[in-house]
């Protein structure tokens, strides 16, 4: 059998995704309306002294994707990936931990706080699902607040789940 060469060039080109992106393709400010969360952190219920993690937040794929990793003390971890969709107009994120646990949120940049929201399975207990809202801002000291809150009933009422904050690792 003879192959014609456009039926070999195709044979041998390279993948649309496998392909280098063009240099600017994540220069978009919505891209880093996220990046205030990017360092290493020791974690801590928000108002006391208690550290209950380490967090690692970092830009990865030429500043297109920011990956978490959550690293409880004493405990077993997690990790996220964060994403802007221009197609979607909004902000993406994956969540999964050791407990097999895996959520989906989407939202995006509310005044000066990424707010989030996701449908997790089980979070209030066993066959009790919820819709968490995560919340994520700046504080002026250059720590970072990270609160969340939960719904049961389509988003009229809102309890409080976590309240924690980010503090520059300590060296």
């Amino acid at each position: 059998m003879r192959l014609i060469p456009i039926a070999c060039a195709a044979l041998f080109a390279v993948p649309a995704f496998a392909q280098s992106p063009p240099a600017n393709a994540c220069a978009r400010t919505e891209r880093s309306q996220l990046d205030f969360w990017v360092g290493q952190w020791d974690v801590y219920p928000t108002g006391t002294s208690k550290l209950i993690a380490h967090s690692k937040i970092e830009k990865l794929y030429a500043g297109c994707a920011i990956r978490e990793n959550w690293m409880p003390i004493g405990g077993a971890g997690g990790g996220s990936l964060s994403a802007w969709n221009p197609k979607t107009g909004k902000w993406h994120q994956t969540w999964m931990d050791s407990s097999g646990a895996t959520v989906e949120f989407v939202g995006g940049l509310q005044g000066d706080t990424m707010t989030i929201e996701g449908l997790w399975a089980n979070v209030i207990g066993p066959g009790k699902d919820g819709v968490v809202r995560m919340n994520y801002r700046r504080n002026p000291d250059g720590s970072v607040r990270q609160w969340g809150e939960v719904t049961q009933d389509g988003g009229k009422s809102w309890s409080p789940s976590f309240d924690f904050t980010y503090k520059p690792l300590a060296s």
